[in-house]
């Protein structure tokens, strides 16, 4: 069992015998003395992705979940379905679309660095690298001398995302994506 003030933002709990990732925590401090911390916990199910938001004191108690973190890379797509392979055994797990689906415009084939998070032996979710390398397949002509201006401008990357890029970036660059934020960082 772990307490509300112990979770962490990828963990995998139980509720109502149904898997939960912890998404995101926020912690809200007491005003009055005696006051308990709240703590404001967004989790999503795993597989599924249905969104669930509880309030808790750091008493409350979570049920843990056996969960195995597995460095994966991603081989390829076929309809909706997804294939992992492990790096050290090379299993393969499937997953649907609809449970990675907030993560699928940063994939490309044979990317690696994943992480793979399996309880009794079926992949729940994923876990990307903080930044990934992806290509700049569309966007506007670079402007020549726009180096020392903050203006950006949209960009397509391989994958299908789009992002706000600086105005000296063009066609056929690699960069940098934030896969937390969604945002440009820098140059590959």
């Amino acid at each position: 069992m772990s307490y509300a003030r112990e979770l962490k933002k990828g963990q995998i709990v139980q509720i109502d015998r149904q898997y939960y990732l912890v998404r995101q925590i926020e912690t809200k401090s007491p005003s009055a003395r005696g006051a308990s911390t709240l703590y404001k916990i967004r989790f999503s199910s795993v597989p599924g992705g249905q969104k669930l938001e509880q309030t808790c004191t750091g008493d409350d108690q979570f049920t843990d979940v056996d969960l195995q973190r597995r460095t994966v890379s991603f081989l390829y797509k076929e309809g909706d379905e997804y294939t992992f392979m492990d790096s050290e055994d090379y299993s393969q797990y499937l997953v649907n679309s609809s449970t990675i689906e907030d993560q699928l415009l940063y994939l490309s084939d044979g990317m690696e660095g994943v992480t793979a998070l399996l309880v009794e032996g079926q992949l729940l979710a994923i876990e990307l690298p903080t930044s990934i390398a992806l290509e700049i397949v569309e966007t506007s002509p670079a402007i020549k001398g726009a180096s020392a201006a903050a203006r950006t401008k949209p960009a397509q990357l391989s994958t299908g995302l789009e992002v706000q890029v600086p105005e000296y970036l063009s066609i056929g660059e690699v960069i940098k994506v934030n896969t937390e934020t969604g945002k440009y960082m820098s140059r590959a």
